[in-house]
């Protein structure tokens, strides 16, 4: 089945640029070129990917994302004209998958597009399927892909998942921060630390959340090389 990639965008031209170039590469597109619209068509597109904008009239991508995010995981690119480095931080707090900046080629796009879709596919690797891995009071389920905490399920991103899954069964092991962004995001990431500081800070505080009455911590810092699970 062919994936289905939304862009949601207020530049006719991108948009017919970008949903041109996507259709030869074999993806379904729809286009939006306002949030509300794409937030009350989300139901029946159920896309596999979205294309996001930022600086768009009525509502922001940062609104839509949040929006977004209150009710799905899909994987989310956000693209912008700006370079500041706080939009970029702000949009991975939100949940992000990727930023990319305008302008960008469509090589590079492409190419976030399949490390997006690669990483939050969900596919089973034969050793998780009906395997569990349990680390203090959570409990990881390979086969349902879910993390729980004292036997409640932890509200956790796929990307969050894989996450503390690579941690997990890397247990003891200070894992670097370039071996972390490659594994989960790609090769071409592995000097975006941003990626990987964002994402361990939000999976704690979602861990925290679930974890509030025994407040146990799971992932340990070492400063200037990476994480560990113990």
């Amino acid at each position: 089945m062919k994936q289905k990639i939304v862009i949601v965008d207020d530049e006719p031209k991108i948009i017919r640029l970008v949903s041109a170039n996507l259709r030869t590469q074999d993806y379904v597109v729809e286009t939006f070129t306002n949030g509300h619209e794409m937030l009350e068509n989300y139901d029946r597109i159920m896309p596999d990917l979205i294309l996001l904008d930022i600086l768009m009239p009525e509502i922001d991508g940062f609104e839509v994302l949040e929006a977004l995010r209150s009710f799905s995981n899909v994987p989310v690119i956000m693209l912008s004209a700006c370079h500041d480095a706080r939009d970029k931080v702000t949009a991975l707090d939100l949940g992000s998958d990727d930023y990319m900046t305008k302008p960008f080629t469509l090589e590079e796009l492409y190419a976030r597009i399949r490390a997006v879709l690669r990483r939050t596919g969900n596919q089973l690797r034969p050793d998780e399927i009906a395997t569990t891995c349990k680390i203090k009071n959570l409990e990881i389920d390979y086969a349902k892909l879910r993390i729980y905490v004292d036997g409640k399920r932890a509200d956790v991103s796929n990307t969050e998942y894989k996450l503390f899954s690579y941690l997990a069964n890397n247990r003891g092991k200070v894992i670097t921060h370039e071996e972390l962004l490659s594994h989960i995001w790609g090769s071409e990431y592995r000097n975006d630390i941003d990626y990987l500081r964002v994402a361990i800070a939000r999976l704690r505080q979602k861990l925290r959340k679930a974890n509030s009455e025994n407040k146990i911590e799971y992932i340990f810092t070492y400063p200037g090389v990476g994480y560990m699970i113990e």
